[in-house]
């Protein structure tokens, strides 16, 4: 079901279409359990495991107070989209709204912006997949080839059926959040019981003893904010699990509840144990702290263990942006702002070509993995992040539109408000600004804000194409 199809909110009939599958062709197979544990990983991927190094060695232990504001300002994203999603839970659900709320043009900018974020995010995690094998092999095989044997597998599990990608999430996070709490654990227990090679410096005072709580300055700090909100993107998938979950209206208010808690165990939580075990300055860009911390208490197995989670954590996120991708050209094909070809699905429900489009679009990243491989990572996630923050734009304003629009009593209410809206979705608008500008003053993440005006002028030459073709299709005409 997309905007083109109706101009109501449906009844639960025709939401659901025929049994076992949603009003817009997909199967609904993804359960309470597995939408749980995708809202779960969203949440833990590269951004902490391989990201999180160079944001210690750039802001030290307030690198925790960065996460914790920024974890607030996600909370009321999510919150902001689960009221979307309640009035209105479809697949494709950002260009969906910026199409009812703002207009045709933002809803074809949104979606095909999501859909390069997906795209480019593949290829951050699978660059970051190889670099973790090195950790086994030592270079001895080719970063490159790790790079096309991941996207390949990734592909083809994505073409056999949305339960088999949901099942495949739920063990990655599932691996992920029990190797998360098992380092939480062991940290507690060397600053407790004092065990490991790391008991003899292990203490609290390491969070401000040395050179204080902000030993680079708040300067520092809000110059990890780029990498911190990079930490973030994904945990808004769960609106595109919408049109293929079994009970949305239950399932997708449960997993955003969950943000919350999760930002304070993952990241607030595991951050102060590392760093109260290993002082901040040993960290190091491109290492995994995580990987670090284990080498450095003497627990060489228990580093091997983690560098096969951040490993998961990685090849978890590409299998998102596989998913997911598949699901933007679909929904922007059934609105005439894509090839028609992109709406064709597999007898089991998946989008074929738009997968497969979007695949053979992330084998860049083995090109990057085989010109670059050292500076790989660091190429693509500064894009990833400009256009993974749109999406989150997009969502606030609709919010702030469909919000104006209920209390007049144009639309119904939704069953599950965003509190403190819409202050809260003004503020966090305001926060998603200054990190923006944040990046324009970090001359490395700066490459990103010279590439969105060229990605915005290829999108309005594009809209103004498919207009010119087509007219009179419902997804250019104002509501």
């Amino acid at each position: 079901m997309t905007s083109v199809q109706v101009d109501q909110v449906p009844d639960s009939s025709e939401a659901q279409g025929p049994e076992g599958s949603s009003g817009e062709g997909y199967q609904r197979g993804l359960g309470a359990r597995q939408i749980q544990m995708i809202a779960i990983g969203g949440a833990i991927g590269t951004g902490l495991f391989l990201g999180a190094g160079k944001a210690i060695s750039k802001a030290g232990p307030s690198l925790i107070l960065a996460y914790a504001i920024a974890g607030l300002v996600i909370f009321f994203i999510m919150r902001a989209l689960g009221e979307l999603l309640m009035y209105r839970s479809v697949s494709g659900s950002f260009s969906e709204y910026a199409r009812e709320f703002i207009g045709p043009f933002w809803g074809f900018v949104t979606g095909w912006t999501y859909w390069l974020f997906w795209v480019v995010t593949g290829i951050t995690e699978v660059t970051a997949a190889a670099q973790y094998m090195s950790f086994w092999t030592h270079d001895s095989f080719p970063q490159w080839a790790y790079a096309l044997i991941f996207t390949v597998v990734l592909y083809g599990v994505n073409l056999i059926s949305v339960k088999l990608f949901g099942e495949l999430e739920f063990w990655f996070s599932m691996v992920k959040v029990t190797a998360i709490v098992g380092m939480i654990l062991i940290c507690a227990g060397i600053l407790t019981v004092g065990f490991s090679d790391a008991a003899d410096t292990a203490t609290v005072s390491n969070l401000w003893n040395d050179g204080g709580f902000f030993p680079k300055g708040i300067g520092g700090t809000l110059m990890t904010l780029q990498i911190v909100m990079f930490a973030f993107l994904a945990v808004e998938l769960v609106g595109v699990t919408a049109g293929e979950s079994k009970n949305p209206e239950k399932t997708l208010p449960k997993a955003i509840n969950t943000v919350p808690w999760r930002i304070a165990v993952f990241y607030v939580g595991a951050l102060i144990m590392i760093l109260s075990v290993i002082p901040w300055h040993e960290f190091q860009p491109g290492v995994s702290p995580f990987v670090h911390a284990f080498q450095k208490m003497g627990l060489g197995a228990g580093a091997a263990i983690v560098n096969f989670v951040v490993l998961t954590a990685a090849l978890s996120s590409c299998n998102s942006g596989m998913y997911s991708t598949g699901r933007m050209l679909r929904d922007l094909a059934l609105n005439s702002q894509g090839p028609k070809a992109f709406t064709k699905l597999t007898k089991s429900g998946t989008p074929l070509i738009g997968t497969t489009v979007s695949a053979a679009l992330m084998l860049v990243g083995v090109w990057i993995n085989y010109v670059a491989p050292g500076q790989a990572f660091n190429y693509v996630v500064s894009f990833a992040t400009i256009s993974g923050m749109w999406a989150w734009i997009m969502i606030l304003v609709c919010q702030l539109r469909f919000r104006a629009k209920a209390d007049r009593g144009e639309l119904p209410q939704s069953s599950f408000r965003a509190p403190g809206a819409p202050w809260t979705s003004w503020f966090s608008l305001a926060f998603i600004g200054m990190v923006i500008v944040m990046m324009g003053v970090d001359k490395d993440a700066r490459i990103s804000l010279y590439c969105a005006p060229l990605w915005a002028v290829l999108l309005c030459i594009s809209y103004v194409v498919l207009k010119r073709r087509n007219p009179a299709a419902a997804a250019f005409q104002k509501r």
